[in-house]
């Protein structure tokens, strides 16, 4: 079992989609949020800790998980980083919660960034990991960054491509997928592992998560050049894995700055996936910055 019984499994409509939701513990609102292709079972290590400060809200993003998927348009503005963060917006506010903190991994941090910048009210602080801003990342795209990250320009294929071709073996896929994003030897908790492929078995699932990477290649990039000249004002903390190549290619709190008004962060010793490599170091920078007075 990967949460024990203080953590509650439901199903919330934000009236845009129905999200998937396990909360549990005591103290202010974290909200948790998953990258590809996992759900928020990756919290599974953190969650018992950070549970004994703060009451973790932990969804699957629309489209993942258990998670509704939404219909797709021609726009890919339902699967866009602005729609799921108004999920997350309306979600807590739904749960009581007006402001709160938020942290994301991956896809996930993606949606913190939106959040953050749409709702600056809504959000106390912030930590993404192991992302540069995603505009960033196209306006300096490089070979060394296309053979890297060569699933961006894979997964935005039309004509349901990508879903067929990943159709074929979908847990071979995924399980690829997390074999070379963490660092090498890196070991996954067997019930996670079967937790994932049992959600990105299924073909709606798979056509989700193509048609996040498609609005992240489109509507997404329109929505971040409108809004090139905000920053990101309330503190944020950048993690990334040191063995990774978030680390290897950019400086990443240098790149972060020009995007954001206080930022601070570190490099972990692991690959992509922090919060299943470096439970424990994970747990200190969260509850480090999160337990900060403003």
């Amino acid at each position: 079992m990967l949460f024990d019984a203080r953590f509650t499994l439901s199903e919330i409509d934000t009236g845009a989609a129905r999200l998937n939701v396990r909360r549990g513990g005591d103290g202010p609102p974290l909200l948790l949020l998953h990258g590809f292709p996992q759900t928020h079972a990756m919290w599974h290590l953190v969650a018992p800790v950070l549970a004994r400060q703060f009451h973790l809200v932990m969804p699957d993003l629309r489209g993942y998980g258990d998670s509704e998927k939404v219909a797709s348009a021609a726009d890919h503005l339902p699967h866009s980083k602005r729609a799921m963060a108004k999920d997350m917006a309306k979600l807590m506010t739904q749960l009581g919660f007006d402001r709160f903190d938020v942290a994301g991994h991956d896809r996930g941090a993606r949606v913190t960034h939106r959040l953050a910048l749409d709702h600056p009210a809504c959000v106390g602080r912030a930590c993404v990991m192991d992302i540069v801003p995603t505009r960033h990342l196209f306006t300096h795209t490089d070979q060394v960054f296309a053979t890297a990250y060569y699933h961006w320009f894979f997964l935005i294929q039309p004509d349901g491509l990508p879903e067929r071709m990943i159709g074929a073996d979908p847990g071979g896929y995924m399980h690829e997928c997390l074999r070379r994003w963490a660092a090498p030897g890196a070991v996954f908790d067997a019930d996670a592992l079967d937790e994932y492929e049992r959600c990105y078995r299924r073909p709606d699932t798979i056509h989700s998560a193509c048609e996040d990477y498609r609005a992240g290649a489109s509507i997404d990039l329109d929505h971040d050049a409108a809004s090139a000249a905000l920053r990101v004002d309330c503190p944020l903390l950048v993690l990334w894995g040191a063995r990774g190549f978030v680390n290897r290619h950019y400086a990443v709190l240098d790149i972060w700055r020009q995007y954001a008004s206080d930022v601070r962060g570190e490099a972990l010793d692991c690959g992509h996936f922090l919060p299943e490599e470096k439970p424990d170091e994970v747990i200190s920078a969260l509850c480090n910055f999160f337990a900060a007075a403003d």
